[in-house]
C-alpha cells in the first residue's frame, strides 16, 4: 500500500472520518486518516484505498468470499474489490465487511 509521497506538503494531522461525517463535512487532505472497518479503528497514510485493500486491512484473506461496504451518507454502498474509495469525499463514514452469501438484513437467494 503506497503512502503519501514525502515531497507533498500536507499537514501532519489526523482526520477521523466518523467525526468529519458527524460534522457534515468532507475530510481534509492530510497525512493520516482514522477509518473504522466493522468495529476496529485503523490509521492509514493514504487518501484513498480499493475495496481489496480495505478487506486486507480488516484481516480478510479469502477475498473471493467477502464484500466490503462503505457507509456513505447513512446508506451502505458496496465497494467492488477494484473500486477506489476517496477518504476526502463528503459523507464517507465507515466500512463494513460481510460474507458474500449474507446481506444486511436480507436472506440471500
Amino acid at each position: 500500500m503506497a503512502t503519501v509521497p514525502e515531497h507533498v506538503d500536507l499537514p501532519d494531522e489526523l482526520e477521523d472520518l466518523e467525526v468529519c461525517c458527524s460534522q457534515g463535512r468532507a475530510a481534509r487532505c492530510v497525512r493520516r486518516y482514522r477509518i473504522r472497518i466493522d468495529r476496529d479503528p485503523h490509521v492509514v497514510h493514504v487518501t484513498k484505498m480499493t475495496g481489496q485493500q480495505l478487506l486486507e486491512l480488516a484481516g480478510i484473506c479469502d477475498l473471493a468470499k467477502w464484500k466490503v461496504f462503505q457507509k456513505l451518507c447513512g446508506q451502505l454502498v458496496e465497494v467492488a474489490h477494484d473500486e477506489w474509495v476517496d477518504f476526502t469525499a463528503k459523507g464517507v463514514e465507515k466500512f463494513k465487511t460481510l460474507p458474500c452469501d449474507q446481506t444486511e438484513g436480507e436472506v440471500s437467494r
